[in-house]
């Protein structure tokens, strides 16, 4: 049975419903879900018994065409995707969960890294890697602590945070949006050539991610140099964390190196990450000190408006703000772009710099669930390639568009505008098959309150 007519049954059975109640106008919202829930589980069944056939399902190729289109989306707003992947992979190719998760690993590395070819090759400035280097120890750190919540917290209130949180996010968001388009339309009318951004004029290659990084940068106006140094730090950044996730393995005490599940060498490899990333954001914030302070002390330049504006933070700020994203990440379970862009985009960041910032950040997250699943011997590696591949073509379509509708236009607001399109969606994803899921433990009889981490 094909995918549209699948669709058509679950309308069938929702009209059948509806028509069936005769002291109401509208179905019991619990009838709806278990009607909902049992055409999932079947759906799923009937999946999982074709999938060894070795043929390309039409399920399959409607599924290569929605990743697709979400992966443009998503690559041309900085943000992951994860959140649109997995019911993509789930209920249009069939996928269990487990399966659809590794997937989605896959998925969003290869977005990320056409996005960050396509900004180190062609853009050249936009990404700013002194945020990165900032952000990517403490990120990783919370990632760690919200996937220990996520084991203890209960369904139910997971999928309530995560509505909440992007709903607040999302109007949070549409209304930096809303005032850099104002912003926009007051410069057309005094005939600016720029674009207008939320912390001043459009950023020159060698403005943005040059002056103060730790590497040092080139003047205004000339070809930034890669920051061999930065990208290095953080390299040794990912690396480490990985280790520590691979000695400590999975929930069942499989990884490289066999830990007992909970036992003392679990718990002190996991408490370790704690000092690994303080001393790194310490190394950190101190070279990016001295540096600035030798470039002040030899040419006394002005810095320009964006990097005034992220220097006028409190030092500890970013780290902070990178924590705090990072423990939501691994809370909700997603790979952080779909947080950081709007956390990004709220400390002054404009939003191109935003954007590709957050697709560099993402890289290193997501690359690092990639390769963790694939050492724990995770099925049908070749078939996520085949997804990854697709978007890492839909990505660079993505970032081409919307590169062009941004110097066509001169308005950077639509990158904002298409990140909160992208919110706005997957908050009603998460919410609606959040609830299918809580109504389906509910039904079942399945504990709903906390749970020890062990």
């Amino acid at each position: 049975m094909s995918w549209t007519a699948r669709v058509l049954v679950a309308a069938t059975l929702l009209s059948a419903a509806a028509a069936a109640s005769p002291n109401s106008t509208s179905p019991h919202p619990g009838h709806l879900l278990a009607q909902l829930s049992q055409w999932r589980e079947d759906y799923l069944s009937e999946a999982a018994s074709q999938a060894g056939t070795g043929s390309v399902r039409r399920n399959t190729v409607l599924a290569w065409i929605l990743a697709f289109l979400a992966a443009s989306a998503s690559s041309a707003g900085g943000v992951g995707g994860g959140s649109l992947f997995l019911p993509i992979l789930n209920l249009v190719a069939g996928l269990s969960l487990k399966r659809a998760t590794s997937y989605s690993s896959f998925m969003v590395t290869g977005g990320a890294v056409s996005n960050v070819l396509y900004n180190l090759l062609c853009t050249r400035g936009l990404i700013d890697y002194d945020i990165a280097l900032l952000f990517q120890p403490c990120l990783l750190l919370g990632v760690s602590l919200g996937v220990v919540c996520n084991v203890v917290f209960p369904e139910w209130l997971i999928t309530a945070l995560f509505s909440l949180f992007l709903a607040f996010c999302t109007a949070k968001t549409c209304r930096a949006g809303v005032k850099i388009w104002r912003t926009e339309t007051v410069a057309a009318r005094h005939d600016h050539k720029v674009p207008l951004l939320l912390g001043g004029g459009l950023p020159l290659p060698g403005q943005v991610g040059g002056e103060g990084s730790i590497n040092g940068g080139s003047s205004a106006g000339d070809c930034p140099r890669f920051p061999v140094k930065d990208v290095t730090v953080l390299l040794v950044v990912w690396l480490s964390f990985f280790l520590l996730h691979v000695f400590i393995g999975d929930k069942h005490g499989k990884g490289v190196i066999k830990i007992k599940p909970c036992g003392i060498a679990y718990w002190l490899v996991t408490i370790f990450q704690v000092p690994f990333a303080v001393a790194f954001t310490a190394y950190i914030v101190y070279a990016k000190r001295n540096k600035q302070g030798r470039h002040d002390d030899e040419d006394g330049k002005e810095a320009n408006s964006f990097v005034t504006k992220t220097e006028t933070l409190p030092p500890l700020a970013l780290p902070l703000a990178a924590f705090v994203t990072g423990s939501l990440s691994g809370l909700f379970g997603i790979g952080g772009g779909l947080l950081l862009n709007p956390v990004l985009l709220q400390i002054g960041i404009p939003p191109q710099t935003a954007a590709a910032t957050s697709s560099f950040m993402v890289l290193f997250c997501a690359s690092m669930s990639m390769v963790q699943f694939v050492l724990l011997g995770m099925k049908g590696i070749g078939e996520a390639v085949v997804y990854a591949g697709i978007c890492f073509v839909a990505s660079l379509t993505g970032v081409i568009l919307i590169a062009r509708a941004v110097k066509k236009s001169g308005r950077v607001s639509m990158i904002v505008f298409l990140v909160t399109a992208i919110m706005a969606l997957s908050t009603v994803i998460v919410t609606c098959f959040g609830a299918l899921d809580v109504w389906t433990q509910y039904i079942g009889g399945a504990y709903m309150g906390f749970k020890l981490p062990c």
